[in-house]
């Protein structure tokens, strides 16, 4: 989704024609202004993706999609609205929600209500909302009682092995009706973590050999062809990229899995490691200091003072918690370049680590005007695992930690939904930014606001 550009997604279940006609719908009658067609099939998951050029900033739009199959029957037709971002000059108001990790450690789709959470997200309206990974629990199962003792939509599927498997994982959240209605009514911006592949995964740790997996058979790019089938992504060779939404925000979505180094190898300054690549991280840095927006907001699977993944195995993300397992010292790296480069207004969305949490932090000591947050939100709807343990390296100030004292404490989906959450951003025309969170209950549990420097 851009000022000019959409992608629209739609998907049948059998060979067919896609016809796609997109309408201009702030007009006094609806105004036809892009036509395709293409065909799907089983090559694509029976999926269709039409990059649409040359649309209007801040436009309302409708996008209605008819499969006809082979023996000429078409089907209802299916509508989608959007609106466009605004141009990057103009002062718009924007409300961006986000949050991750669903359907997973046996927590899956309730047999009578499904994921209520999105109801409440759809509640909020937004105008963007990011899916920030984990948004399927590719290396696990959907039993027909959950976690939380309650009937589940059973999964028809184990631990994906295959692309087939990637796909059923994610058809089985997609059959989720509050997910359907979000997705056709609120543009969102899809971004993976592990689980989209197996825990903790990477370029060089992505190959397990227990039952069921398949010792040497590489799971990272058949997950990423099933990623990029299933999310408005048209083929994009690349998962980092940005997005403008009017003068005051500008996201820069992060890939923090096609590129790292193995979790397990040491982080010496000798040798640092890599969690971006070099490509992304120079990216990275040079469009933050380009960028003119108000607020800059990175997008982030993984938290920056929370540690992920375990002494043993190396950490999965940024932190590594007084060990040399984490990929601290690249992070230390960017933020000096950003400070150098006198980048204000940053903030990193991240998640992955099942409850919500806020951080303020003036990382050097001799920058004291340099100063970002980070806000973490989930899990959407998935296991819980409290943790207030925090890596003291970036001078964090915790604002916010929004979790059960105990797992265990938890016993019913009533309960669980309680600490299920997501994040919202209020950025207003005068560049005041607002950060909330919402429970699964639809209660706002954090509020902070913020003024641009």
């Amino acid at each position: 989704m851009g000022a000019r550009r959409a992608v629209v997604w739609a998907r049948t279940d059998r060979p067919a024609r896609l016809r796609l006609i997109v309408e201009r719908m702030d007009v006094p009658t609806p105004l036809v202004v892009y036509e395709a067609e293409l065909p799907v099939d089983a090559e694509s998951d029976y999926v269709g993706q039409v990059v649409v050029e040359g649309l209007l900033p801040a436009t309302s739009y409708r996008a209605v999609v008819r499969f006809t199959d082979a023996e000429g029957r078409t089907g209802s037709p299916e509508a989608a609205h959007f609106q466009t971002a605004p141009h990057s000059r103009d002062p718009a108001s924007v409300r961006l929600a986000w949050s991750g990790d669903l359907g997973g450690q046996g927590a899956c789709r309730d047999a009578r209500e499904g994921y209520p959470i999105f109801g409440h997200v759809l509640a909020e309206r937004p105008d963007l909302f990011v899916a920030l990974g984990d948004m399927i629990y590719a290396d696990d199962v959907c039993h027909p009682i959950g976690l939380y003792g309650n009937p589940q939509v059973p999964g028809e599927f184990g631990p994906a092995v295959d692309l087939d498997g990637f796909r059923a994982h994610w058809r089985y959240n997609r059959e989720d009706a509050g997910l359907r209605v979000l997705l056709a009514t609120t543009p969102s911006v899809a971004v993976w973590d592990d689980h989209e592949i197996v825990n903790d995964a990477g370029p060089h740790h992505d190959t397990p050999s227990e039952p069921p997996y398949r010792a040497g058979i590489p799971l990272l790019p058949l997950a990423r062809r099933a990623f990029v089938e299933w999310n408005p992504l048209a083929g994009r060779e690349q998962l980092y990229r940005r997005l403008r939404w009017g003068r005051h925000l500008e996201l820069f979505v992060l890939d923090t899995r096609s590129y790292r180094d193995p979790n397990g190898v040491p982080d010496t300054g000798t040798v640092p490691k890599t969690l971006l690549g070099t490509a992304q991280r120079r990216w990275l840095e040079q469009m933050l200091a380009d960028s003119d927006a108000t607020w800059k907001v990175v997008v982030s699977s993984v938290p920056l003072s929370i540690p992920t993944g375990s002494i043993q195995t190396g950490r999965d993300g940024w932190a590594d918690q007084g060990t040399d397992g984490g990929f601290e010292r690249e992070l230390i790296s960017i933020l000096e370049q950003l400070q150098h480069a006198g980048v204000r207004n940053l903030l990193w969305l991240t998640t992955d680590v099942h409850f919500a949490a806020a951080f303020r932090y003036a990382p050097f000591a001799d920058a004291p005007d340099f100063r970002f947050y980070e806000f973490v939100a989930g899990p959407l709807n998935a296991g819980l695992f409290p943790n207030p343990v925090v890596d003291r390296t970036l001078g964090p100030e915790r604002l916010l930690y929004y979790a059960p004292a105990d797992a265990d404490d938890v016993t019913t989906l009533a309960d669980a939904r309680r600490w299920f959450n997501f994040g919202l951003l209020d950025i207003e025309t005068d560049g005041t930014l607002t950060t909330r969170v919402v429970n699964g209950l639809g209660e706002e549990v954090f509020r902070l606001t913020l003024e641009a420097q």
